[in-house]
């Protein structure tokens, strides 16, 4: 039943690629429904019940993020994160409270706060402050709420995996959008730099790091919910296929991300399973490893060996680049000179791009969240990111059980190296690194025999 459950999900979520495809006005419909239905699920939930929907509602629209924005579906740019934001502080209100003893990220928002004071008066009178504010706040105060909601919450493996499931259900639908939008990349092949066209038209970055996220949730069924021959082999061909659709945005980072993160979990994974399991994991491990070399193999043959020199860093003749960060250095350079210069105080929410227009002409958003928020905030940024790098680890110390952890924790470490917090992903995921994961199975209940 639960195998047929799935299917169904995973045919449905094609069904949505299909729809919006032909008729692109209906992502406003889906956007409108996830909130419809996600607000409904968490008001009419059992009190005891109401942290599931929570955190599937909030997973969900992390998944979806970003093909609602590719398509136009989100009403407001930011509005995945406003919405999670939104869902966790109904669940906190209606009872369900924060984590225990999260007053450590509550520390973290307040010292947020002096950023936008500094930001009032930094600012130029062409900058809409309001914008720059909500903008580069969006995410650190979506990760602090999604922080104070999961701190020490008590959740079920089980629940965990439908977690993930609920994130991976639109990253289906967004891989099939993208095979709709370029089915065939050999006519759109420019170069080794980010391909917008095989990302549906949006950016490579944001597009990558989803799908990479889509990578881990599905390699993660692919060890621990595949008990079928069926499942496996479903399961490895939809890995396959996101993996390919990652690997030709020619945005290396998501891939690299996902990589890493499959890594960790399954050294977990194996660190953890009985000695019965780890011959299952292994054969799993050698499946899938053959399938991500074939999923290579293919992606260098569409992209006439592009990619490969994409991955050594060099250009479309094979001179290898200067700068394997394709720029991201200089920007980190920059905002770190900007803290030293600042370190007090920082520049102000949202100052770091404006200086950035005035001094070099270029309007760039920053790619490194560690970097931006201390070239914001100064010294209060310095002690925001010091919480938030530690506090998961300090957690990790009282609590092993979580084999997603460093999974999760690396997500959000990595992404925000490269992408920062553009989309809502690494902020969730930092927060379910704090959850207490149980495996306990329920009480058999057997009736006595009376004698």
């Amino acid at each position: 039943m639960k195998q047929y459950s799935y299917i169904v999900q995973i045919i449905f979520h094609l069904g949505i690629a299909i729809g919006i495809y032909l008729f692109e006005p209906l992502s406003k419909i889906y956007f409108l429904g996830i909130v419809i239905v996600s607000v409904y699920s968490i008001l009419n939930a059992p009190p005891q019940k109401r942290y599931i929907y929570v955190l599937i509602s909030c997973s969900y629209l992390v998944g979806a993020e970003v093909l609602l924005r590719m398509t136009g579906g989100n009403l407001l740019y930011e509005a995945s994160k406003y919405l999670i934001i939104l869902f966790l502080l109904i669940g906190i209100f209606l009872g369900d409270g924060v984590g225990k003893r999260s007053y450590v990220y509550f520390i973290y928002l307040l010292v947020l706060l002096p950023g936008i004071v500094v930001a009032t008066s930094n600012l130029g009178f062409e900058t809409n402050i309001r914008k720059a504010i909500a903008f580069n706040l969006s995410g650190p105060f979506c990760l602090g709420i999604a922080a104070l909601y999961c701190y020490k919450r008590q959740v079920s493996i089980k629940l965990l995996q439908d977690v993930l499931l609920a994130a991976l259900l639109p990253i289906v639908s967004t891989t099939f959008y993208l095979f709709l939008y370029t089915p065939s990349i050999e006519y759109i092949l420019s170069g080794t730099q980010s391909n917008f066209q095989a990302s549906g038209g949006f950016g490579p970055n944001q597009v990558s790091t989803i799908l990479g996220l889509g990578m881990f949730a599905i390699a993660g069924r692919i060890f621990l919910q595949s008990r079928t021959m069926f499942l496996k082999v479903l399961n490895i061909s939809i890995l396959g296929l996101i993996t390919y659709r990652a690997i030709i945005t020619f945005s290396r980072g998501g891939v690299l991300v996902a990589i890493i993160i499959i890594l960790a979990f399954v050294t977990a994974f194996y660190l953890k399973a009985a000695s019965k399991t780890r011959s299952r994991i292994m054969f799993s491990v050698v499946i899938f490893s053959i399938g991500m070399a074939l999923t290579w193999y293919i992606s260098s043959l569409r992209t006439e060996g592009l990619i490969d020199k994409r991955y050594k860093n060099q250009d479309a003749i094979g001179r290898t680049k200067e700068d394997v960060t394709t720029g991201r250095s200089d920007l980190l350079a920059n905002e770190l000179n900007e803290f030293f210069e600042n370190p007090f105080l920082g520049v102000g929410v949202g100052k770091l791009k404006e200086l950035r227009i005035e001094k070099e002409g270029v309007r760039v958003s920053s790619h490194n969240e560690m970097s931006r928020i201390v070239g914001e905030h100064g010294l209060f940024g310095v002690i925001a990111f010091s919480i938030l790098l530690l506090a998961p680890l300090l957690l990790r110390l009282q609590n092993k059980k979580n084999i997603y952890f460093y999974s999760f924790y690396l997500f959000w470490f990595l992404t925000i190296n490269h992408s920062s917090m553009r989309i809502a992903a690494p902020a969730f995921i930092y927060g379910l690194c704090l959850l207490n994961v149980n495996y306990e199975k329920p009480p058999i209940h057997r009736k006595q025999i009376i004698k």
